[in-house]
């Protein structure tokens, strides 16, 4: 069958999602864990999930407290490595969400104003406000806990979201 038959189904493509925060050791690090886990049991192989931070050194770990949270719902974070946040990074991306309003400043300075929001406006939908993800950067397990919890359901929102174009 060719893509000229009205009848034909085109190939799946890959969706780029990418979550941003300022140093790529907390919060988006979570967020891009809990959509990976969120993606697989929904079973959408075609969508990549990345993270990345405005102010990042590369090749830094996950925070200790991130990981450890994550360990306890089945997200792993041991092997995350921090990744600065670069115009190739934003051209990879189809979706960029942003934990903060500063974030999507910097998203837009690298050039990815046009498809980038607040996480937790994408997550509310069209024409709804959301805030900025609190950030738990040095604090203890259980404020990274309640982050967390805040990203798991601000990803099944924004997943619930983007189901109409991305189910498979």
């Amino acid at each position: 069958m060719t893509y000229d038959s009205p009848y034909a189904v085109p190939e799946t493509t890959t969706f780029n999602l990418l979550f941003v925060c300022t140093g790529n050791t907390c919060r988006s690090p979570m967020a891009e864990g809990i959509a990976r886990r969120e993606l697989a049991e929904r079973g959408w192989t075609h969508v990549r999930v990345a993270s990345a931070g405005l102010a990042a050194h590369d090749g830094d770990p996950a925070s200790p407290e991130a990981v450890i949270v994550g360990a306890r719902t089945g997200v792993d974070l041991s092997g995350h490595r921090s990744r600065s946040m670069d115009a190739e990074t934003v051209e990879w991306a189809d979706l960029i969400l942003a934990m903060g309003v500063s974030h999507l400043a910097g998203v837009s300075r690298l050039g990815g104003r046009a498809k980038s929001a607040l996480l937790a406006s994408f997550a509310a939908g069209e024409g709804r406000r959301g805030a900025g993800v609190s950030d738990p950067f040095g604090g203890s397990v259980e404020v990274y806990e309640d982050t967390f919890h805040e990203l798991e359901g601000l990803v099944s929102a924004t997943l619930d979201r983007l189901a109409p174009i991305l189910h498979p």
